[in-house]
């Protein structure tokens, strides 16, 4: 278990305190759930950048195989002594 230190302004602290916000549990739970929100903002964000792609950088499932055939190739071409 690790142990951290934070310093706070006074009356946040003391206002915490009183909440009874700066105990482990508390800390440990308010820290899962703001990295569980931070995760899932990335990835709305990295859906959202998917979502306005240009559509031109789409390839058909034919060149995709195309591409693979080609490579596959070209491998074994490199292969050979």
């Amino acid at each position: 278990m690790a142990t951290v230190r934070i310093d706070l302004p006074d009356q946040l602290a003391q206002d915490a305190e009183r909440a009874g916000l700066l105990s482990s549990a508390s800390l440990e739970q308010l820290l899962r759930q703001q990295l569980q929100a931070q995760a899932a903002k990335e990835l709305l964000d990295a859906a959202g950048q998917m979502d306005q792609a240009d559509e031109s950088e789409i390839i058909t499932p034919e060149v995709a195989a195309a591409e693979i055939a080609a490579m596959r190739a070209e491998k074994r071409a490199a292969r050979k002594p």
